[in-house]
C-alpha cells in the first residue's frame, strides 16, 4: 500500500469522525486544512432527491453570492452593432458574431461564462456540442441569453454562480476561496442553498434536500447538517 504524505495523513486526521457539522463549524474545518501553496476554492455539492433525466425533475438556476466567488471570470459575449458595444465596456473579456462562433468551432474556449443577444441564438445554436456539456450554452432561464447584456456581464463578473443538476441529482459549484473570511463563506453556502431550495421542480417528490457537503479544492469533504443550511 502506498505510503500517504504528511499533508494528507494530517487532513485525514482532521476530518476524521467529523460530519454532518453545523455550517460554521464545516466552514471553519475546510478553511484550516485548505493548506496549499495556492488560495484553494471552497466548493459545495448538494445531493438532491430528483432524476434530472426527466424534464420536470430537472435542477437549473442562478445566485449572486453575496460575497462573490474570489474567481476572475472571463466572460465572452455573442452581439452585434450597439449590443457589443455596451458589451465591451461593461467588462466582456470576447465578443464576437459569427467570428466568435468560429473561433469556438475551432476548439478554442477561453472563457468561463457564455452570453448572447437573443438574434444571435441561431448562430450560438450551432455550438450546442461543444458548449452544451460545458455548461456554457446561454439560457433565458439563467439570464445568459437576453438584450441587457451590460448587466449579465456585470453580474457574471460580480460573483454570480450557475447550477444545473447532473445525471445523479447533484449541484456542485465554487462558493469562495479558503482566504475569505469565514462568516462571509457561511453567507455564501446559504445563499447557494436558498438558491437550490428556490429551484425545486414541481416533479420533486419525497426529500428534496439529502445531503450537502463542502471540500477545498485540494482537501477532503466534510458532510453539513442540511438543517443548519436549509432555510424553511
Amino acid at each position: 500500500m502506498a505510503k500517504l504524505g504528511k499533508r494528507t495523513r494530517a487532513v485525514r486526521e482532521a476530518f476524521a469522525g467529523k460530519d454532518n457539522l453545523s455550517v460554521e463549524d464545516a466552514v471553519a474545518l475546510v478553511k484550516g486544512n485548505a493548506t496549499a501553496k495556492f488560495d484553494e476554492t471552497v466548493e459545495i455539492s448538494m445531493n438532491l432527491g430528483v432524476d434530472p433525466r426527466h424534464a420536470d425533475q430537472m435542477v437549473r438556476g442562478v445566485v449572486g453570492l453575496p460575497n462573490g466567488t474570489g474567481k476572475n471570470v472571463r466572460v465572452a459575449v455573442f452581439a452585434r452593432g450597439p449590443k457589443a458595444e455596451e458589451a465591451q465596456a461593461a467588462g466582456a473579456d470576447i465578443v464576437g458574431a459569427e467570428d466568435l462562433m468560429e473561433i469556438v468551432q475551432g476548439g478554442k474556449i477561453d472563457f468561463d461564462r457564455c452570453i448572447a443577444t437573443p438574434d444571435m441564438m441561431p448562430v450560438v445554436g450551432r455550438l450546442g456540442k461543444v458548449l452544451g456539456p460545458r455548461n456554457l450554452m446561454p439560457n433565458p432561464k439563467v439570464g445568459t441569453v437576453t438584450m441587457d447584456v451590460a448587466q449579465a456581464v456585470k453580474n457574471a463578473k460580480g460573483g454570480e454562480v450557475q447550477f444545473k443538476a447532473e445525471k445523479a441529482g447533484v449541484v456542485h459549484a465554487g462558493i469562495g476561496k479558503a482566504s475569505f473570511d469565514e462568516g462571509k463563506l457561511a453567507e455564501n453556502v446559504r445563499a447557494f442553498v436558498v438558491a437550490v431550495q428556490k429551484a425545486r421542480p414541481a416533479g420533486a417528490k419525497g426529500t428534496y434536500v439529502k445531503k450537502i457537503s463542502i471540500s477545498s479544492t485540494m482537501g477532503a469533504g466534510v458532510s453539513v447538517d442540511v438543517n443548519s443550511a436549509v432555510v424553511e
